[in-house]
């Protein structure tokens, strides 16, 4: 039987990011080689959310390409 427990707070989550994020200024981008667009796609949702800004991801040669935007 389960046991129901009252006053407990949600631990905060984590995001670590393989990708340097953070650091992007407006225009700078970077490389994955053999990265998969719609996996990066979903990184770049979530980080943008997390920090307001926005990225943009294009298949290039053998990999996907990330700027950032705003």
């Amino acid at each position: 039987m389960l046991t129901v427990e009252k006053g407990l707070d949600v631990p905060k989550s984590i995001i670590r990011n393989k990708y340097p994020y953070k650091i992007m200024e407006v225009g700078d981008s970077f490389f994955v080689p053999d990265g998969k667009l719609n996996q990066i796609c979903n990184g770049n949702y979530r980080v943008g959310k997390q920090l307001g800004w926005k990225f943009v991801a294009r298949t290039e040669n053998n990999g996907v390409r990330v700027w950032r935007t705003e």
